[in-house]
Protein backbone atom coordinates (compact mmCIF):
# COMPACT_ATOMS: atom_id res chain seq x y z
CA UNK A 1 0.00 0.00 0.00
CA UNK A 2 1.07 3.22 -1.06
CA UNK A 3 1.98 5.94 1.88
CA UNK A 4 -0.56 8.66 2.48
CA UNK A 5 0.39 12.04 1.96
CA UNK A 6 -2.20 13.57 4.46
CA UNK A 7 -3.01 13.44 8.06
CA UNK A 8 -6.07 13.96 9.77
CA UNK A 9 -6.30 16.11 13.16
CA UNK A 10 -7.89 14.36 15.55
CA UNK A 11 -7.39 14.64 19.84
CA UNK A 12 -4.70 12.87 20.85
CA UNK A 13 -6.93 10.89 23.43
CA UNK A 14 -8.99 9.86 20.24
CA UNK A 15 -5.97 9.00 18.63
CA UNK A 16 -4.23 7.13 21.04
CA UNK A 17 -7.50 4.83 21.50
CA UNK A 18 -7.93 4.46 17.57
CA UNK A 19 -4.46 3.34 17.61
CA UNK A 20 -4.76 0.86 20.64
CA UNK A 21 -8.25 -0.79 19.26
CA UNK A 22 -10.18 0.47 22.05
CA UNK A 23 -12.41 2.39 19.54
CA UNK A 24 -13.02 2.58 15.58
CA UNK A 25 -15.19 5.36 15.00
CA UNK A 26 -14.62 8.79 15.07
CA UNK A 27 -17.73 11.25 14.56
CA UNK A 28 -16.60 14.38 13.48
CA UNK A 29 -17.33 17.99 11.86
CA UNK A 30 -14.77 20.10 11.25
CA UNK A 31 -12.66 22.68 12.30
CA UNK A 32 -13.74 26.84 12.05
CA UNK A 33 -10.99 27.10 9.45
CA UNK A 34 -13.01 24.17 6.87
CA UNK A 35 -14.31 25.30 3.78
CA UNK A 36 -17.97 26.71 3.59
CA UNK A 37 -19.32 23.04 3.39
CA UNK A 38 -17.70 22.26 6.55
CA UNK A 39 -15.62 19.16 6.71
CA UNK A 40 -15.58 16.41 4.17
CA UNK A 41 -14.05 12.60 3.93
CA UNK A 42 -11.97 13.71 1.03
CA UNK A 43 -9.02 11.20 1.96
CA UNK A 44 -9.83 7.18 2.40
CA UNK A 45 -6.41 6.63 3.73
CA UNK A 46 -4.48 8.76 5.95
CA UNK A 47 -2.43 9.30 8.80
CA UNK A 48 -3.29 10.16 12.26
CA UNK A 49 -2.43 13.42 13.44
CA UNK A 50 -2.59 13.65 17.40
CA UNK A 51 -3.43 17.38 18.57
CA UNK A 52 -3.77 18.59 22.03
CA UNK A 53 -5.61 21.94 20.67
CA UNK A 54 -8.57 22.07 21.94
CA UNK A 55 -8.99 18.69 23.33
CA UNK A 56 -11.28 18.70 26.85
CA UNK A 57 -10.82 16.04 28.97
CA UNK A 58 -15.14 17.13 29.81
CA UNK A 59 -16.04 15.82 26.54
CA UNK A 60 -14.93 12.47 26.76
CA UNK A 61 -16.29 9.40 28.17
CA UNK A 62 -14.76 8.80 31.42
CA UNK A 63 -13.38 5.56 30.52
CA UNK A 64 -10.76 7.51 27.96
CA UNK A 65 -9.54 9.51 30.86
CA UNK A 66 -6.81 7.47 31.69
CA UNK A 67 -5.36 8.42 27.57
CA UNK A 68 -5.46 11.85 28.79
CA UNK A 69 -1.66 13.90 28.85
CA UNK A 70 0.35 16.65 28.21
CA UNK A 71 1.96 17.10 24.82
CA UNK A 72 5.21 14.88 24.93
CA UNK A 73 7.09 16.69 21.89
CA UNK A 74 5.91 19.93 22.01
CA UNK A 75 6.85 21.48 18.35
CA UNK A 76 7.04 17.75 16.75
CA UNK A 77 3.92 16.29 15.48
CA UNK A 78 4.28 12.11 16.60
CA UNK A 79 1.84 10.36 13.84
CA UNK A 80 1.41 6.96 15.83
CA UNK A 81 -0.73 5.36 12.81
CA UNK A 82 -2.32 4.55 9.50
CA UNK A 83 -5.97 4.57 9.26
CA UNK A 84 -8.17 3.14 6.50
CA UNK A 85 -11.92 4.67 5.97
CA UNK A 86 -13.76 1.61 6.13
CA UNK A 87 -17.24 2.96 6.34
CA UNK A 88 -18.71 6.38 6.26
CA UNK A 89 -22.17 8.12 7.00
CA UNK A 90 -23.31 11.49 7.36
CA UNK A 91 -25.89 11.65 10.06
CA UNK A 92 -28.11 13.87 9.92
CA UNK A 93 -30.16 13.75 12.62
CA UNK A 94 -29.27 13.96 16.05
CA UNK A 95 -30.56 11.08 18.00
CA UNK A 96 -29.13 9.03 15.59
CA UNK A 97 -25.53 10.41 15.89
CA UNK A 98 -25.84 9.97 20.45
CA UNK A 99 -27.07 6.22 19.53
CA UNK A 100 -23.58 5.92 18.76
CA UNK A 101 -21.71 7.48 21.68
CA UNK A 102 -20.71 4.88 23.35
CA UNK A 103 -19.06 3.26 20.03
CA UNK A 104 -16.31 6.19 20.16
CA UNK A 105 -14.84 8.14 22.49
CA UNK A 106 -17.01 11.10 23.18
CA UNK A 107 -20.18 11.84 25.17
CA UNK A 108 -23.63 11.84 23.77
CA UNK A 109 -23.47 15.58 24.98
CA UNK A 110 -20.30 16.56 23.24
CA UNK A 111 -21.22 15.05 19.99
CA UNK A 112 -24.88 16.96 20.42
CA UNK A 113 -22.65 20.01 20.39
CA UNK A 114 -20.62 19.10 17.08
CA UNK A 115 -23.63 18.14 15.30
CA UNK A 116 -25.40 21.83 15.90
CA UNK A 117 -21.67 23.48 15.64
CA UNK A 118 -22.47 26.36 13.24
CA UNK A 119 -26.20 25.97 12.35
CA UNK A 120 -25.40 22.84 10.06
CA UNK A 121 -27.29 20.43 11.71
CA UNK A 122 -24.86 16.84 10.56
CA UNK A 123 -21.83 15.36 11.49
CA UNK A 124 -19.97 12.10 9.82
CA UNK A 125 -19.29 8.84 11.56
CA UNK A 126 -16.40 6.67 10.45
CA UNK A 127 -15.16 3.20 10.61
CA UNK A 128 -11.55 3.39 10.46
CA UNK A 129 -8.59 0.31 10.04
CA UNK A 130 -6.03 1.73 12.03
CA UNK A 131 -2.59 0.23 11.52
CA UNK A 132 -0.22 1.23 13.80
CA UNK A 133 3.14 2.42 12.41
CA UNK A 134 6.16 0.00 13.06
CA UNK A 135 7.50 3.26 14.48
CA UNK A 136 5.82 6.80 15.35
CA UNK A 137 7.04 9.36 12.31
CA UNK A 138 8.23 12.33 14.01
CA UNK A 139 7.80 15.65 11.67
CA UNK A 140 8.51 19.02 12.79
CA UNK A 141 5.63 20.93 13.27
CA UNK A 142 5.58 23.39 10.84
CA UNK A 143 2.83 26.72 10.82
CA UNK A 144 1.34 25.27 7.55
CA UNK A 145 0.31 22.78 9.68
CA UNK A 146 -1.24 24.68 12.70
CA UNK A 147 -4.83 25.78 12.75
CA UNK A 148 -8.27 24.30 12.92
CA UNK A 149 -8.04 21.94 9.87
CA UNK A 150 -9.04 18.49 9.62
CA UNK A 151 -6.31 17.55 7.30
CA UNK A 152 -2.86 18.26 6.76
CA UNK A 153 -0.85 17.84 3.59
CA UNK A 154 2.21 15.98 4.76
CA UNK A 155 4.34 15.59 1.44
CA UNK A 156 5.84 12.35 0.28
CA UNK A 157 6.53 10.33 3.26
CA UNK A 158 7.33 6.70 3.30
CA UNK A 159 5.76 5.08 6.88
CA UNK A 160 5.54 1.02 8.04
CA UNK A 161 2.19 0.32 9.01
CA UNK A 162 1.93 -2.95 10.98
CA UNK A 163 -1.45 -5.69 11.39
CA UNK A 164 -4.34 -3.64 11.76
CA UNK A 165 -5.68 -3.30 15.94
CA UNK A 166 -9.44 -4.78 15.08
CA UNK A 167 -9.75 -7.96 12.23
CA UNK A 168 -12.04 -7.86 10.02
CA UNK A 169 -14.33 -9.68 12.01
CA UNK A 170 -14.55 -6.93 14.82
CA UNK A 171 -14.57 -4.32 12.11
CA UNK A 172 -17.68 -5.95 10.41
CA UNK A 173 -19.60 -6.23 13.73
CA UNK A 174 -18.92 -2.63 14.46
CA UNK A 175 -20.48 -1.39 10.58
CA UNK A 176 -23.27 -3.87 11.47
CA UNK A 177 -23.89 -2.07 15.16
CA UNK A 178 -23.62 1.43 13.83
CA UNK A 179 -26.25 0.64 10.76
CA UNK A 180 -28.66 -1.37 13.25
CA UNK A 181 -28.57 2.07 15.39
CA UNK A 182 -29.03 4.21 12.37
CA UNK A 183 -32.25 2.63 10.91
CA UNK A 184 -33.93 2.00 14.16
CA UNK A 185 -33.37 5.47 15.87
CA UNK A 186 -36.41 7.58 14.96
CA UNK A 187 -35.64 11.31 14.43
CA UNK A 188 -36.38 13.63 16.82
Amino acid sequence: MPSPTTALKEWDTQAQALSLGQTALLIRKGGIMETHDGFEVEHRSFLLYPTFLHQNPAELRPEFAPLLRDDPQPGAILLPALAEVVGVWKVEQEAQARALADLQALTADAISRRFAYRGRPWVHALLLRVRPLSAPLVLPETPQMLGCVSWVPLGEIVVDAGRPVLDVAKLESIRNEIEARLAETPPL
